[in-house]
């Protein structure tokens, strides 16, 4: 597992700087003592980036003529929309190994699918994307967004971070350039990270990989990672994860005991039901890989034993999703 630290941006204010247009923070404990301990976080306040003071007069993400712009709330004819753009261009062209960003709930600025739209006449209609953080994922499909809200889900979390750490495995890969062999080892490694998220993609992405006599490896290689990381959005359930333990397992099946079999299956059917979390039939697994590792190099090669540290203990909760 990589000791490199996580480049991931995020909304200053939730790292409990006063930048907020009340003058406050949004300081969110989960960012900066959780996932604070593994990230080389990059603040960054598009507001006053783009030269609005602190405190400042709100602004908000309303409907206009079939666009959605970011205006002031007093004055609908002030709007920041082009400016809030140009600095997510400037921001991704300063981190381009950027693994994630996380922004803050409610912002018209940076929020990820919880800031309020308005009609013309002042009323909350819908809800969608802060400005910025819309414009970081128009420009870059491949990164992981997530909202400060959404991370009290532990599911939602876990999800963010293993998709944040397959990005960053992806840019090492990359550097100096992707070769045919690292493609297929990057693929190998996460085959049954990727079946835990959505099967149809795993199929998928096998196929894809099949024959590269005569591909274009750029184009390629672009489509690859662009397909894994759209999979690997997909939150799992219990019932996906137990299809893969399942595959674990059938690598086991002629080198353990009749005891020790009935044991794992016993920890997966008691996942299966919310009994017992994840990490429990995960450990059991890896327990038998280690033993008798010079025939599994192969299983502990797996990411999905391992998609992050496992001292973030993200397994260690039971996914309400069956």
């Amino acid at each position: 597992m990589e000791k490199k630290l996580l480049k991931i941006g995020i909304s200053s204010c939730l790292l409990g700087d006063n930048v907020r247009f009340n003058g406050g923070h949004k300081l969110n404990r989960i960012c900066r003592d959780n996932i604070g301990q593994y990230a080389d976080f990059v603040r960054v306040c598009p507001e006053v980036e783009i030269g609005l003071s602190t405190p400042r007069n709100p602004i908000r993400l309303a409907r206009q003529e079939g666009r959605i712009e970011v205006v002031e709330t007093d004055n609908a004819d002030i709007k920041y929309t082009r400016k809030l753009q140009l600095k997510a261009e400037a921001f991704l062209r300063r981190h381009p190994d950027l693994c994630g960003f996380i922004g803050t709930k409610g912002s018209p600025s940076c929020a990820f699918n919880s800031a309020k739209i308005y009609t013309d006449k002042g009323i909350p209609v819908s809800k969608g994307d802060g400005q910025f953080t819309y414009s970081l994922q128009q420009l870059n499909p491949l990164l992981p967004v997530e909202d400060s809200g959404r991370l009290n889900d532990h599911g939602l979390l876990e999800n963010f971070i293993t998709r944040a750490y397959t990005l960053q495995r992806w840019h090492s890969a990359c550097e100096g350039g992707i070769t045919k062999k690292a493609l297929i080892q990057f693929h190998s490694e996460h085959k049954y990270l990727v079946m835990s998220h959505d099967y149809a993609s795993y199929k998928a992405l096998g196929k894809m990989l099949a024959d590269m006599r005569d591909c274009n490896l750029d184009s390629l290689s672009q489509e690859y990672i662009k397909s894994l990381m759209t999979a690997l959005s997909k939150v799992p359930t219990r019932r996906q994860h137990c299809n893969v333990l399942q595959h674990l397992l059938g690598y086991l099946k002629k080198q353990i005991s009749g005891f020790d079999k009935k044991e794992i299956l016993s920890s997966i059917e008691s996942y299966r039901d919310g009994v017992v979390p994840l990490i429990v039939p995960l450990t059991l697994l890896q327990h038998h890989f280690r033993i008798q590792q010079q025939h599994h190099q192969y299983m502990l090669s797996q990411y999905y034993l391992a998609p992050y540290p496992a001292q973030m203990g993200l397994r260690s909760h039971i996914l309400q999703r069956p």
